[in-house]
C-alpha cells in the first residue's frame, strides 16, 4: 500500500541510533579529519552532533535551523530560520544533519554557513544518506536505496503524531491505531508508547482513547 499518501516508514530505535553514531564518529575518525567545531543542522541535527561531538572529543559545538518539512509535509523550499551565531572564519567545520533526503536542507545550510565566516574546511556527516539525493555527504553510517520515511526516537510522536491526525475516520481504539500504522506505514509501536500517543494528539477527537 506504498504510496505518496500512505508512505512506508522505518522506525529507528535509540538503541540503533546511537549504533549508526558510533558508526559515524569512527569514519571521521578514521579519515583523519579533525574538525575544530561541529555544527548541527537544527531540528534534526542536533542529537547526532552531539553524540558526535563525544566520540570526537569536541567540546565546540554549534548550530542553527534549517526548516524544510512541517512534520512529514515538505514545504516548498528551505529556509534558515535561527541562524548560526558562532564565526567558521578559518576552522575547520563538521556540518551534521540526521538524513541527506532531497538535498536541499544541505545546499542551503553550506550556503548560509559559508556567509557566517570563510571556515578552512568544511565536511558533512549524516546518519542516512538516500540515494535520491543530488547531495552526498561526505560521512554517512547507511545507505537507503529504496526510498522510505525514517522516523528518528526523538521525532515519533511529531511523525506519528501526523499520521494519526490524518486518519478519516479516526482510530476507536489501540488496536485499530496499531493495526492500521502497521498496514498504511509499516510502523510497528510498542503499546505503551501508542497508547501516550493517542492520548495526546487525538484526545477531542475520541474521547474514548485514554
Amino acid at each position: 500500500m506504498a504510496s505518496s499518501l500512505f508512505p512506508r516508514c522505518e522506525v529507528v530505535s535509540w538503541s540503533a541510533f546511537y549504533d549508526l553514531a558510533r558508526r559515524l564518529a569512527r569514519q571521521v575518525y578514521d579519515s583523519a579529519y579533525r574538525p575544530e567545531v561541529i555544527v548541527a543542522i537544527g531540528r534534526g541535527g542536533y542529537v547526532p552532533a552531539r553524540v558526535l561531538a563525544d566520540f570526537l572529543g569536541q567540546m565546540d559545538l554549534a548550530s542553527f535551523k534549517v526548516e524544510c518539512y512541517d512534520q512529514v509535509h515538505k514545504q516548498h523550499r528551505a529556509r534558515v530560520r535561527y541562524p548560526l551565531a558562532a564565526d567558521v572564519t578559518g576552522r575547520r567545520v563538521l556540518l551534521v544533519d540526521d538524513v541527506a533526503d532531497s538535498g536541499e536542507t544541505f545546499a542551503v545550510a553550506l550556503a548560509h554557513l559559508n556567509s557566517r565566516g570563510v571556515p578552512a574546511q568544511i565536511r558533512s556527516a549524516a546518519l542516512h544518506y538516500k540515494v535520491v539525493s543530488p547531495y552526498v555527504p561526505d560521512y554517512y553510517a547507511q545507505k537507503v536505496v529504496k526510498w522510505r520515511w525514517i522516523i528518528y526516537p526523538w521525532a515519533v510522536a511529531e511523525d506519528v503524531g501526523s499520521f494519526l491526525r490524518a486518519m478519516d475516520p479516526p482510530p476507536v481504539d489501540v488496536g485499530e491505531a496499531a493495526r492500521r500504522l502497521d498496514v498504511e506505514h509499516a510502523i510497528r509501536l510498542p503499546h505503551k508508547v501508542l497508547v501516550d500517543l493517542l492520548a495526546m494528539t487525538l484526545p477531542a477527537r475520541n474521547p474514548a482513547i485514554p
